[in-house]
């Protein structure tokens, strides 16, 4: 039986990088798959991973078809055997619902990765969709860490090092970018909660202390 599998986990997981090892160990058996993708990190059709693995992929925008595209594929003769869907968080309900139906019209296995929540700890509608029609839903167990060594669950947007919890739900970034710039970091809950990134973690350890260790008032 074909399934809709959506497989999830915070920034920094290694869903792009499980991605391409499906897209490569079905290749290496002589299946043909179709790759999609929206807003990599690497360019416009483009699916690549932070270990620096990079395939082309077909770029999906706001008003794209998956199951008319597949259509069209298969008219024209060529082979669909799988097809993997990165970035699916930023893909529509109505996107997500194309996909559900190339497995149950076209019988063909859909691979979807993703995050499931933004920088404000709110569902992306692409995911929540995902959440209702997947056949199974994997939670990826390479598990990312916050600064503090816990298990990181939440997605942070920061600003120079500093969290922010305002803006538009999708902004192009990386766990890596400079700190004047629009970037990610992922933390456990408890610091999500409390906005404490590594940057602001790390000037607070470098504040002086409240009272010297050789104040009169310790005497």
């Amino acid at each position: 039986m074909s399934e809709l599998v959506f497989f999830c986990g915070t920034m920094d997981c290694g869903k792009s990088t499980l991605a391409l090892q499906i897209e490569h160990n079905r290749s290496a058996r002589g299946l043909q798959g179709m790759i999609f993708t929206r807003n990599d990190r690497a360019g416009e059709g483009k699916l690549s991973s932070r270990l620096g693995l990079v395939t082309d992929a077909v770029e999906v925008a706001a008003d794209f078809d998956v199951y008319a595209h597949l259509i069209s594929v298969l008219s024209q003769g060529s082979r669909a055997d799988y097809v993997i869907a990165d970035e699916a968080q930023f893909l529509s309900p109505e996107q997500i619902d194309q996909l559900a139906r190339v497995v149950d019209d076209l019988r063909i296995d859909v691979y979807a990765f993703g995050i499931t929540t933004d920088f404000r700890s709110k569902l992306f509608p692409g995911s929540q969709r995902l959440v209702e029609l997947a056949d199974r839903v994997e939670v990826l167990q390479v598990e990312a860490l916050c600064w503090c060594g816990a298990r990181a669950t939440h997605n942070a947007r920061t600003i120079g090092g500093r969290m922010v919890v305002e803006g538009a739900q999708v902004v192009v970034g990386d766990v890596n970018q400079a700190a004047d710039e629009v970037g990610y970091e992922v933390l456990c809950r408890r610091h999500h909660r409390r906005r404490a990134t590594a940057a602001t973690a790390r000037a607070g350890a470098l504040s002086p202390d409240v009272l010297p260790v050789d104040s009169p008032a310790m005497n």
